[in-house]
């Protein structure tokens, strides 16, 4: 399997190859890099695409640590230098998103530009945290989890075609990863405030249907991002539009990666 030792962590990446402009893809809370399967067979061989999993998910292996937004941030870019890979498009879904600023927030001379599907520049209310809280105390619990899982269900995906092999794969999400990778997200800061700062170009993709994220808080990035930014709104799509409407997100993806073409 492809894994790199980076910060102490034996993170999974999958590359595409190939010499075209460069697209590194940080996925959603309790996903993994096979989110973007339809992404990466649109897009290469004409891009290189890089997925990779984060502490806590997927095939990475996590050193049992805590770890915040902006380790993710480093992991992204030390993934680069593994790769020598110099300058790329960041982009993320949700928790991945949140990563893909943060690293062009630390990182401007890295990124050419970002990809922003699902997700916000703000910290959530103190309703949705105290919700993250019930279900990281509860996750693991018998009783309790088939309902957990049956809302990240319906909240991530929202249509039940594409949940498998989701379902199964949270259902081996250890409680230790799972209450870290919480963690991680109850305690980002807010970085609303400072989206001005980052002047790349950006697209910005959210399902209108997405009851994790508000739709509005694509608006705000459009609005507050410093760089010429395009919003892409995906109907009927809740927060997994790359899993349930890639034929709506991939041609307009497509067409903002050949800008970083010649």
């Amino acid at each position: 399997m492809p894994i790199a030792e980076l910060n102490h962590q034996g993170i999974y990446f999958e590359d595409s190859g190939g010499p075209g402009p460069v697209l590194i893809l940080g996925h959603g809370f309790l996903m993994d890099g096979r989110m973007f399967d339809a992404q990466a067979e649109a897009l290469a061989p004409e891009f290189r695409v890089i997925r990779w999993d984060a502490r806590g998910f997927g095939r990475t292996r996590w050193d049992g640590q805590p770890f915040s937004l902006y380790d993710s941030a480093a992991d992204c870019i030390a993934l680069l230098d593994h790769l020598g890979i110099q300058r790329a498009v960041v982009g993320g879904l949700s928790q991945g998103g949140y990563c893909a600023l943060r690293v062009a927030l630390r990182y401007p001379e890295r990124v050419r530009g970002l990809v922003l599907m699902s997700t916000s520049g703000s910290m959530d209310g103190e309703q949705g945290r105290a919700g993250y809280r019930q279900v990281r105390d509860l996750w693991g619990t018998p009783g309790a989890m088939e309902n957990i899982l049956q809302l990240y269900s319906r909240v991530i995906i929202g249509d039940s075609r594409f949940l498998s092999p989701w379902l199964e794969r949270w259902r081996q999400t250890p409680k230790a990863a799972f209450v870290a990778a919480t963690n991680n997200l109850l305690e980002r800061d807010d970085i609303e405030p400072r989206l001005g700062e980052i002047r790349c170009p950006a697209i910005v993709f959210h399902g209108l249907a997405d009851a994790a994220i508000p739709v509005s808080e694509a608006q705000v990035l459009v609005d507050a991002l410093g760089g010429r930014t395009r919003y892409v709104p995906i109907p009927g799509a809740a927060h997994a539009p790359t899993l349930t409407h890639p034929e709506l997100l991939n041609p307009p993806l497509v067409e903002f990666m050949r800008e970083f073409s010649g």
